[in-house]
């Protein structure tokens, strides 16, 4: 079973209302996810995970706080301690041209910074209205079609993250 780390920053409560669907997804393909806020995530987190899912609110990009956070994963940069493991991004915010790719996009540079092996979202007919293949998006309110774009992704990390886990010794 693969362990998947949900990490995220929340202040308005979207991007947590995202973070449900996402979990849901990753525990219906038969993962371990581990839910962190940011104030309560630690490097140790990082490293017992096989995938690691990032979300952020909007704000022009991701928070301050989320930045600062991974500024202090330098060590396991330098070490390659996340290179190979599943990374997927998300991000929710109240408006629908506030930036939602800018911000999927410096999240994923983190996880591109890691060597991490990056997990989007295919097409599908859904992404003409709302969604993005860069990662799963939320404007305003959780819809129906958003809450179904986080299980998707939670489900594929989960999945990608089982098949790159390396197998046992012994």
């Amino acid at each position: 079973m693969a362990r998947i780390l949900l990490l995220y920053d929340s202040r308005g409560g979207l991007t947590e209302q995202l973070a449900d669907s996402i979990a849901q997804g990753a525990a219906d393909a038969g993962a371990d996810c581990i839910r962190r806020r940011i104030d309560d995530a630690t490097i140790p987190d990082l490293l017992a995970a096989d995938g690691i899912i990032v979300g952020s609110p909007n704000w022009s990009g991701m928070t301050g706080k989320l930045k600062d956070w991974f500024d202090y994963s330098g060590d396991l940069w330098e070490r390659g301690d996340l290179a190979g493991k599943a990374g997927a991004v998300f991000t929710a915010g109240y408006s629908r041209s506030g930036g939602t790719e800018a911000t999927l996009l410096q999240l994923l540079h983190l996880l591109f910074a890691h060597g991490m092996v990056i997990v989007g979202l295919p097409w599908t007919d859904t992404m003409r209205r709302a969604g993005s293949y860069y990662g799963a998006t939320a404007h305003g309110s959780i819809t129906d079609d958003d809450r179904a774009q986080g299980r998707a992704l939670g489900a594929r990390v989960a999945e990608v993250a089982s098949k790159l886990r390396a197998p046992a010794s012994g």
